[in-house]
């Protein structure tokens, strides 16, 4: 009667081991997609000819979601060392693709693609290429445009400013920065024109401080007959910086000219941004992490904070026993960022023996 007990108590920890085994593999592929980059909404076209063919169509599509991608986790000078890419290397990046509102409209096929990269092998394509990719933060910014014309001596905040009046024309999918402009305030254009011989001087801070927000580009236009001289305020995660360019041969009435003076400008600004959101990859700290077995709504909140942790490169389950669950993971960071990552998650860790365990 003893052994047949003990055989029935061997039995119960042996399926209750089983069930956890079961369950650490169930969560840890619950929150696989969370680990990879997603590009949505990319319009493909294509006459609908003899030689049509679909899969031509496709690549264009996967050229153009990659190019959104790169765009948005690198500056642009980093950009220009990947113009050229195999088409067999960007495909080895891409987990899965989706094309829906696919149509044909007067002899052309049109649809939509919605793509999704490895991040894990696009991070690693960006490192061989010596390549510091940033965390696609998107912030809204406070944007105060000022147009000086040299020629009438005269300072425009906001009637007859284009640059008030159509800023945010120019838009692109990849832009992580939004820019709110003041709303039309005759005490600031006072202000403001009181202060117009000394305008890169005035200090903007009381006009910044009437809106809601900390980050802020306060960008001083200095127009002459062929000329722009543009001087830019650029405060961003309390950093500030100062940017001067300088436009020749740029007509402000001429619909391309306007368009790529604020294009370079929304480009700077953004490589601005995403110096401050950097990850330097070349930074593999690695941790183990340790979790007790039984709390199974931790563990699956866990490796769900692991996987949108953008500073984690890699993690996985290094070993486990009837206790705990021993996690091995790749941190592109320092450790106090890492602790100060899992405190912003409601993660309390202590430290014994080189192993974080979870409390």
């Amino acid at each position: 009667m003893q052994i047949i007990n003990k055989l029935y108590r061997y039995n119960d920890v042996y399926i209750n081991f089983i069930l956890k085994v079961i369950l650490i593999i169930f969560f840890s592929t619950t929150f696989l997609q969370a680990n990879t980059f997603k590009v949505s909404d990319i319009e493909v076209s294509s006459p609908f000819e003899l030689n049509f063919d679909k899969n031509k169509v496709l690549n264009d599509g996967f050229r153009s979601s990659f190019h959104n991608l790169i765009s948005t986790i690198t500056t642009s000078g980093d950009r220009n060392k990947i113009k050229d890419i195999s088409l067999r290397e960007l495909k080895g990046m891409i987990d899965s693709f989706t094309i829906s509102e696919e149509r044909f409209v007067n002899d052309e096929y049109f649809a939509k693609l919605e793509v999704i990269f490895n991040k894990k092998n696009t991070l690693n394509f960006l490192e061989r290429k010596n390549i510091f990719p940033s965390i696609p933060i998107r912030n809204k910014v406070l944007l105060v445009p000022i147009l000086v014309d040299l020629e009438k001596d005269k300072i425009f905040l906001f009637n007859d400013n284009i640059f008030y009046q159509r800023w945010n024309d120019a838009k692109k999918k990849y832009y992580l920065l939004e820019y709110l402009l003041p709303s039309e305030d005759l005490e600031d254009l006072n202000d403001i024109q009181q202060n117009f011989k000394f305008i890169e001087d005035y200090d903007f801070l009381k006009l910044i401080k009437k809106y809601d927000l900390n980050d802020y580009v306060v960008v001083i236009l200095f127009k002459s007959k062929n000329q722009l001289k543009v001087h830019s305020k650029i405060n961003l995660q309390n950093s500030f910086k100062v940017n001067n360019q300088v436009f020749e041969d740029i007509d402000l009435n001429d619909e391309k000219n306007f368009e790529s003076v604020i294009v370079k400008l929304k480009t700077i600004y953004e490589d601005y941004w995403k110096k401050k959101n950097e990850i330097n990859t070349s930074i593999r700290l690695p941790l183990t992490i340790s979790i007790n077995s039984k709390e199974y709504v931790k563990i699956q909140k866990l490796e769900k904070t692991l996987n949108n942790l953008n500073l984690v490169s890699n993690f996985y389950i290094l070993r486990f026993d009837n206790t705990n669950i021993y996690f091995k993971i790749i941190y592109n960071g320092s450790p106090k960022t890492f602790l100060n990552d899992m405190s912003i998650n409601n993660f309390d860790l202590s430290i014994e023996n080189n192993v974080w365990t979870i409390r």
